[in-house]
């Protein structure tokens, strides 16, 4: 299969560059270095180093051959797009370029901007280059469960039952998102949606949990390694705590610690990610998947990651923190999350047993986590939109050429 991968130079972009090379595949990346670009932006830096693309593609070029494809440039440019979807001719395309980050999006005016222009137009630009260049392609689209917030109802995989006025229908599930970032999520699933049944478009949308973990079984040597986020903006939870207890940090967890969301290891995303190409859904079809292994607290995962900690002769404590998000710190959190399973997949990695690797992992890297620790905390008021990091320069009027 020919698979494009928009976003390869990220955390889950090169994990499944890697894994679907291994498997056969030809692979086609993009990407505009955003992440890195942003992630230098607050002060930051990926904890475990990892390679410019020009040395990443030359090691996979010398494994892979022709097999592997890279093409820098941004998907806003609907031109630069167009080009490498028409060309390339993908049989699955895979999104992943988006700016990721909620806290991100609520810096500032100028961040929230950025992310709904970036994600929104983005999107829109893929979207129209398959109508034009690959109709019977299938866009595997990256969501979260965040789109879907913290309603006090179970929560389905993108579509419900209702019974209103006598009349019965299938709709789609309400969305209660709870950032910037999460509605411009919000508004990809409806364009998207709309795509497909304007377009006969097939598409899945994945409402993802949060990823955590170091790395995967194609990782194996340092050339190979993907990034890894610890800051407060860019550091998802599991990931975060496991950073602050190689250097003796206390384990930040905002207010009560009771939120309770979805979690799944990124070794378990990469093989969702290629059970859903290998299964496409029907033609002119919006699938919605909810992508997670298990649901925990981020007050329980503080006590996990501290007991393996100890274990290893870590000094691990737990510090609350006030929160600086808009959110319910105590909630009914119950997802549905069964279609993958009809499909085959399996997790393979215990978390207690992915946390021991990822601190062993991040052991060897703790004089850069320690440089940065300072990022850990430095917190955006989600409430004001207060922050210590500079504005950013971007005009989100200026549209992109047809």
């Amino acid at each position: 299969m020919k698979i494009l991968i928009l976003g390869l130079d990220g955390y889950i972009g090169w994990s499944l560059a890697l894994h679907q090379l291994s498997l056969g595949n030809e692979v086609c990346g993009i990407d505009n270095f955003s992440r890195r670009k942003s992630v230098e932006e607050i002060g930051s830096w990926s904890a475990i180093p990892i390679l410019p693309i020009e040395k990443r593609m030359n090691i996979l070029q010398k494994e892979y051959g022709d097999k592997i494809t890279f093409h820098a440039g941004d998907l806003v440019d609907s031109n630069f797009t167009n080009d490498v979807i028409g060309k390339f001719k993908p049989d699955a395309i895979i999104h992943l370029a988006e700016q990721p980050s909620a806290p991100y999006s609520m810096i500032d005016q100028s961040h929230t901007l950025y992310t709904q222009y970036n994600n929104v137009m983005g999107t829109l630009n893929v979207i129209y280059a398959m109508k034009n260049y690959v109709p019977k392609s299938h866009l595997i689209k990256l969501g979260t469960m965040g789109e879907y917030g913290t309603p006090d109802l179970e929560i389905a995989e993108g579509f419900m039952e209702v019974e209103f006025r006598g009349k019965k229908a299938t709709i789609p599930y309400p969305r209660f998102a709870g950032s910037w970032y999460h509605w411009s999520k919000v508004h990809d699933s409806n364009n998207v949606a709309f795509a497909c049944k304007l377009w006969g478009l097939s598409s899945t949308d994945i409402m993802q949990g949060i990823v955590y973990g170091t790395r995967t079984a194609e990782i194996t040597d340092p050339n190979k390694h993907t990034r890894f986020d610890f800051d407060e903006i860019f550091g998802t939870v599991i990931n975060r705590y496991c950073a602050q207890a190689v250097i003796g940090h206390p384990l930040t967890v905002y207010g009560k610690g009771g939120q309770t969301r979805g979690f799944l290891a990124l070794e378990d995303s990469i093989q969702c990610m290629s059970i859903l190409i290998e299964n496409p859904p029907e033609k002119g079809e919006y699938r919605v998947i909810n992508q997670f292994d298990q649901q925990y607290q981020v007050s329980e995962l503080a006590e996990r990651v501290k007991r393996i900690a100890d274990k290893k002769g870590l000094d691990a404590t737990i510090q609350q923190l006030e929160n600086p998000r808009v959110e319910k710190e105590e909630h009914y959190y119950k997802a549905d999350h069964e279609q993958l399973k009809k499909l085959g997949f399996r997790a393979t990695r215990h978390i207690d047993d992915e946390i021991g690797i990822m601190l062993d992992d991040l052991t060897s890297h703790e004089d850069r986590i320690r440089t940065k620790k300072d990022q850990m905390t430095k917190q955006v008021k989600w409430r004001d939109g207060s922050s210590t990091i500079k504005q950013r320069i971007v005009n989100p009027l200026i549209l992109p050429t047809d």
